[in-house]
């Protein structure tokens, strides 16, 4: 019983990191598609957060992927035009410009 206990309790833990990184990797793709929707010069400031742990977020031309404790997932930037394999690190800020040649972040 003790050990289906501890099972259940580290599964449980195991979801709600994923989830959490996962929202992550869902946002950071929210601003980054807003951006792009918009007029060229538009940008957007975002904050990475910390408090889940260090992580890396890459993009890979439409491709966005989270690398956290071994663990990776990915979502698709459609229609975004990103010629580079940026990584975004946790607890920094960055800000995601339109230009004429795509989007770019810094």
């Amino acid at each position: 019983m003790l050990f289906f206990t501890s099972s259940a309790l580290s599964s449980s833990f195991n979801i709600d990191d994923s989830v959490s990184h996962r929202l992550i990797l869902d946002e950071v793709a929210n601003q980054i598609n807003q951006v792009n929707s918009n007029g060229e010069g538009y940008s957007k400031k975002i904050n990475l957060p910390s408090d889940k742990g260090y992580y890396e977020l890459t993009i890979n031309k439409n491709k966005l992927i989270i690398e956290y404790d071994g663990k990776k997932g990915e979502t698709l930037l459609p229609l975004v035009n990103i010629d580079s394999k940026d990584k975004l690190i946790s607890g920094r800020s960055y800000l995601i410009t339109k230009t004429d040649e795509g989007i770019v972040i810094s």
